[in-house]
């Protein structure tokens, strides 16, 4: 059974087109949008993102219903897109615009994310801190269209760009035989 209540859940974790397919591929995932939080900039394009000016990161807003996947699950699947350790941004992309952060909804969200992080931290799993970030959400702006569903638009540009960053590699070592 399905409920007609969704949730919604918003991840950074650098560049957004590697954070949307991860969250597709599930039950219960009703759409993921990429796009501009935590930012003081309204509206912001991706080239003022890109200058570091905003205070925006790269984000995913995800649409999802509980009833089927559970936000404890998003924060898993979260987790392993990312170098949770990495306080500069993510694989290639550096800057605070590519930092990974937690953008909680609500009291309940953010109680999950502390959990899922210290967790995370107790696991022994990485030996350097977690560094990403656990802030409350603000305003969502989406991105451009060109950058909406990028992996299924550009699959060859995707895959070269998901690997080369070196995401993929970090996932295979730190997640894939754990």
């Amino acid at each position: 059974m399905t409920s007609n209540k969704y949730e919604q859940a918003i991840f950074a974790g650098g560049c957004f087109w590697c954070m949307v397919k991860p969250f597709d591929q599930w039950p219960g995932i009703k759409k993921v949008v990429s796009g501009y939080t935590g930012g003081v900039l309204p509206n912001p394009t991706y080239e003022e993102v890109c200058l570091g000016t905003t205070g925006h990161y790269e984000a995913v807003q995800i649409t999802y219903d509980p009833s089927i996947i559970s936000y404890e699950q998003l924060l898993d699947i979260f987790w392993q897109q990312i170098d949770p350790t990495d306080p500069g941004g993510q694989f290639y992309d550096r800057g605070q615009s590519y930092q990974t952060a937690i953008f909680y909804l609500n009291d309940e969200q953010k109680q999950k994310a502390e959990q899922s992080k210290q967790a995370l931290e107790k696991s022994g799993r990485f030996h350097k801190p977690i560094a990403t970030k656990i802030l409350p959400a603000n305003d969502f702006f989406e991105a451009e269209e060109y950058h909406q569903d990028y992996y299924k638009k550009n699959p060859e540009h995707y895959k070269r760009y998901f690997i080369g960053s070196g995401r993929a590699t970090f996932i295979e070592k730190h997640w894939r035989d754990k």
